[in-house]
């Protein structure tokens, strides 16, 4: 193989070409800033963010007015999180997340934390999906604030939002959901949903990156304190110039994901059953979260195999991952939550297909890692 064939869609995924033409003319000709208000170029970039806002808010049945633009989730989550718990620290300074939960709201957990605030981290099942009744016995009358991630990035299990929200409002807790693995794949309506706050990006949804959005409800009205200050920018939630042909880019790949999710989500499904139909029947081949309720795309698999501590690092032909992108540790923090000790959450293979994967792909890498597994269990494998 020339190129590896690209099945780590989770860390990020290629751009559409379609988006990339919709964000050209913003990189050239059109290179006004969308604040200026006084000429034809800033009141042009500040229609195409405005219709990008639209287009955003469309995938998850908001009100535009609800969309804040970002860098991407980890600034959405640190602005959703600190933002929130710094805001209503006078009621309560007590917070709620879930173990598995993405690196970027573990560690700002930690941080507040450090400026006084007490977390409670709840375990997951087995199946990598949270317990409604343990969720619901965590929250405490100071509790302020809870966050969990609508589909996870490392296993792509679905958890209940909807239930788990619901348990929020009744006890007038915030609630913040991190939905960057969700866009395209599962259906979100938070016109329906009870969530106030919801973090999203561009670059898993075949968009750019370096651009996210964040969904703040304003009705009721959530307060957020502000983490960038320097000119009142989005309402007052984050200051910055807005990066036009990003967020052109981010607003065309939702408006697409929109169009194409009736269809793509079980050609996916079709394309992830098809990889794990082909390797499910090795032995010490296991599957990490709840079979049923994921994305159609995702497939996690740890391996129980003699001689294979380090087969992830062998597979020169398949581009995929053994823990999520942003993690640093080498070992998932995710399967180890799930009861995974280290040897097993270290030798963990995440497959995530994608838009441009072809049928032909998928029986190439099938048999491809078919066949690497097999010659770890002989012994016959060197890490490259």
């Amino acid at each position: 193989m020339n190129t590896p064939i690209y099945l780590d869609n989770s860390a990020t995924t290629p751009l559409d070409p379609r988006v990339v033409a919709a964000m050209l003319p913003w990189l050239t000709e059109q290179f006004g800033n969308p604040a200026s208000s006084s000429h034809a170029f800033g009141h042009a970039a500040s229609r195409a963010v405005e219709a990008a806002r639209d287009d955003v808010a469309k995938l998850i049945n908001s009100d535009p007015r609800d969309i804040a633009w970002t860098s991407g989730a980890t600034e959405s989550n640190n602005l959703a999180i600190k933002g929130a718990a710094l805001a209503a620290q006078k009621r309560g300074k007590h917070l709620v997340t879930v173990q598995t939960e993405h690196k970027a709201v573990l560690d700002t957990m930690q941080w507040l934390e450090r400026q006084g605030f007490a977390v409670t981290c709840l375990a997951p099942q087995k199946n990598g999906l949270l317990d409604i009744e343990t969720f619901r016995a965590a929250l405490r009358p100071d509790t302020v604030l809870a966050s969990v991630m609508l589909v996870n990035n490392e296993i792509g299990v679905i958890q209940d939002i909807a239930a788990l929200g619901a348990i929020c409002r009744e006890r007038g807790v915030l609630f913040h959901v991190d939905a960057a693995q969700a866009t395209g794949k599962v259906a979100i309506d938070v016109a329906q949903l009870p969530v106030d706050l919801m973090s999203l990006t561009a670059h898993k949804t075949y968009g750019p990156k370096g651009i996210g959005a964040l969904y703040v409800r304003r009705s009721p009205q959530v307060r957020v304190e502000s983490q960038m200050h320097g000119g009142g920018h989005e309402r007052g939630l984050r200051s910055g110039t807005l990066a036009t042909h990003q967020i052109v880019g981010m607003g065309a790949a939702f408006r697409i994901a929109g169009e194409l999710m009736a269809t793509e989500v079980p050609q996916l499904r079709a394309l992830r059953d098809r990889f794990w139909n082909a390797i499910r029947d090795l032995p010490g081949v296991m599957l990490n979260g709840d079979p049923e309720q994921r994305i159609a795309n995702n497939l996690n698999i740890s391996l129980d195999i003699p001689n294979c501590d380090s087969l992830v690092t062998t597979l020169t032909d398949i581009a995929v991952s053994s823990t999520s992108a942003c993690s640093t540790g080498g070992v998932s923090h995710v399967l180890q939550a799930l009861g995974s000790d280290a040897g097993m959450a270290g030798n963990s293979i995440r497959i995530t297909v994608g838009r441009f994967n072809t049928l032909e792909e998928i029986d190439w890498a099938a048999d491809y890692l078919r066949r690497k597994i097999e010659d770890c269990r002989a012994g016959r494998l060197r890490a490259a």
